[in-house]
């Protein structure tokens, strides 16, 4: 049975895994979310202002008194700076199973950050949650993201074929899972 735990903070060998705060939006808007190609790459807006950042994480904050809510900040060890952000966005309590997305700031990139957090979120899913799969998806054209999947151990299940249409281009979308049984044969 699916155990909701809500957003509790994890650390890893080098990030933190915490609750958003709204003296997150200077570092949000430097690193990430005025970036128009990586808010594309995850079919999120692009905010530029301090006003839209704030609508942003007052869904995120306010959402915290949920149990079943979780969207961690990325922040590396020591700075405590937003970089970036992972989430289980989607929870089914019928079939037990969450998917995650995430995002880092290009200039963390290639750092083993986006691993790092997805592989945290991975275990928090099967140990605290009590899932029995965890789900991945990325656009076709998401090269670098791909790459992170398959690190952590996913699974290839298919593509839905020509799913987004990004600037009068179709991009397909490609999903990738673990069950429980798979991450426990790999701990």
């Amino acid at each position: 049975m699916l155990t909701h735990t809500g957003t509790n903070t994890i650390e890893t060998e080098r990030l933190v895994l915490r609750r958003f705060r709204y003296t997150d939006d200077d570092a949000m808007l430097k690193y990430w979310v005025a970036d128009e190609k990586i808010q594309s790459l995850y079919s999120e807006p692009v905010y530029s202002t301090k006003d839209e950042v704030k609508g942003l994480l007052d869904k995120y904050i306010g959402s915290y008194e949920r149990e079943d809510y979780y969207r961690w900040a990325i922040t590396e060890k020591g700075s405590d700076e937003c970089i970036g952000q992972i989430a289980f966005f989607l929870v089914d309590n019928k079939n037990h199973f969450a998917e995650i997305e995430y995002c880092v700031g290009s200039s963390f990139q290639c750092k083993g950050y986006a691993t790092e957090a997805t592989r945290a979120l991975i275990a928090y899913g099967f140990e605290k949650m009590n899932l029995h799969k965890v789900q991945i998806c990325t656009k076709t054209i998401n090269v670098p993201s791909k790459r992170v999947i398959e690190k952590c151990g996913f699974i290839y299940e298919g593509t839905l074929r020509d799913y987004f249409c990004m600037d009068g281009v179709y991009v397909g979308r490609l999903y990738f899972s673990i069950l429980r049984e798979e991450y426990e044969s790999k701990k």
